[in-house]
């Protein structure tokens, strides 16, 4: 009888769920919905934040939608997830399982994502220097936690327990008292060091952190508990695995050889490729540099660009077309304005428009602005400005990750990924020009799918 991996990975803006068969290693099943979670800004703090109960009810019905009796076959369940940002909760009550199938947040504060802008670079450099290589930015979670024992301390002590979502979801699937995360996603908090892969405790502690809302270090790959009551059918007591970055499962599904690069745009864009396994990070952080290295798997790191700005650009240019057209009394879906724009961008096959899309700043560079530059008369059409954004995206991500250091690491060829790759020709295009090497496109491959390879891996 076929028994089956269930890989979930809780996204910026969508839930996916995949049953992985185990002999076969091959995808039987997926769904995806979108949570439609985002909570409109009205704080004046550049605040980004999400309503927990309805990314939960997506995961629900996600995984409503898979066969229920492949369910009952489930030999162990892998979460991925947006990382950086965080979530508070109780311990006692954090959710409710009176529903059979479901389970309901209760007593959680929003999700604040790693899209949140609240700490200031002012507010950023007043912290304390962290004894990791990797810098702090805003919306990683423990600069949100600073953030709140200086401006609402009081919040605070509603809660006794953070992480991050997909964190949430596996302490709630186990029935946990506490949360346990990997390096993979600590690391994405700061105030972490990947080398001991512990919390710079002394140095939390001497800032006056709460330190009891810090999460217990497990390794990546490690089992987090079993579930605590059936599940759409999953028998209580199935084993479930401590959840994992959505870049490092992202990449794991689909790079297949070390001389590998994957590119993956998304909401946002990464480039990146495996280090050498005798490869140590730096003793420190390197806040101008626009490469960091992330802990991927085995003790290995991933030498990556990761760019702020991806497919959310093109999203906000259609965001910003259709404020146009419903201004001038015209409307149009976003989904059939998007189709008009690449119609139009695949019939324009270059332009000398220059659009720098950078609106989200970079890490490395959180002041950078966008700009449209070497604009004419003859270059104003939808074809050009969407072929130029296009480029743009690329042109980006390049430059933080030059060619020629694809080149010094032995890359050898391009895998393309993300649902931002999938659906845009234009871009494809774009990216088969932006690199020497060769570029391939895998399907079946994300966050949700590499999980479920991990766990499968690991049986």
């Amino acid at each position: 009888m076929s028994t089956y991996i269930l890989g979930i990975d809780v996204g910026t803006t969508s839930v996916k769920a995949v049953l992985l068969d185990t002999s076969s290693r091959s995808v039987v099943e997926s769904q995806a919905l979108p949570t439609l979670s985002d909570v409109a800004d009205n704080s004046g703090i550049k605040a980004k934040e999400q309503e927990p109960v309805r990314i939960i009810d997506a995961v629900n019905r996600c995984i409503g939608l898979l066969s229920k009796e492949k369910l009952q076959h489930v030999r162990s369940i892998g979460l991925s997830g947006q990382m950086h940002g965080v979530l508070f909760w109780n311990a006692k009550s954090g959710c409710d399982w009176s529903n059979r199938d479901f389970f309901t947040p209760r007593d959680t504060s929003q999700l604040i994502t790693w899209q949140d802008g609240r700490c200031s670079s002012h507010f950023l450099s007043s912290l304390p220097k962290p004894d990791s290589h990797l810098s702090v930015a805003t919306g990683f979670g423990c600069a949100t936690i600073f953030w709140y024992t200086r401006h609402r301390p009081g919040f605070l002590e509603d809660f006794t327990i953070a992480g991050t979502i997909h964190d949430y979801v596996v302490s709630m699937l186990c029935g946990l008292d506490v949360c346990v995360m990997t390096p993979q996603n600590a690391a994405s908090w700061g105030f972490f060091n990947t080398s001991s892969n512990q919390w710079n405790f002394d140095i939390l502690k001497e800032a006056d952190f709460p330190l009891h809302l810090l999460p217990q270090c497990v390794p990546s790959g490690s089992l987090a508990g079993k579930t605590c009551s059936e599940w759409h059918g999953i028998p209580a007591g199935t084993p479930v695995a401590a959840a994992l970055g959505d870049f490092q499962c992202s990449v794991y599904s689909c790079m297949s050889s070390p001389t590998d690069a994957v590119l993956n745009i998304s909401t946002s864009a990464q480039l990146t490729f495996a280090m050498p396994a005798d490869f140590r990070p730096p003793d420190s952080p390197q806040p101008d540099s626009s490469i960091a290295y992330f802990p991927y798997f085995k003790d290995l790191y991933l030498a990556v660009a990761a760019s702020l700005n991806g497919g959310n650009v093109l999203a906000t240019f259609v965001e910003m077309l259709s404020a146009w057209m419903k201004e001038l009394g015209a409307e149009l879906s976003d989904s059939s304005l998007y189709e008009k724009l690449i119609s139009s961008a695949l019939n324009q096959k270059t332009s000398d428009l220059r659009v720098s899309p950078t609106i989200l700043g970079e890490r490395h560079d959180p002041l950078s602005l966008g700009q449209v530059t070497n604009i004419s008369t003859n270059n104003l059409s939808l074809g050009h400005v969407t072929r130029a954004l296009c480029r743009g995206v690329l042109d980006n991500i390049t430059s933080m990750m030059p060619s020629e250091r694809l080149q010094q690491a032995g890359v050898k060829r391009i895998v393309g990924s993300g649902s931002a790759i999938a659906r845009n020709e234009v871009l494809r295009q774009e990216v088969e020009k932006a690199f020497s090497q060769p570029v391939v496109y895998r399907q079946n491959t994300d966050s949700a799918v590499g999980v479920a390879m991990v766990l499968c891996d690991l049986l």
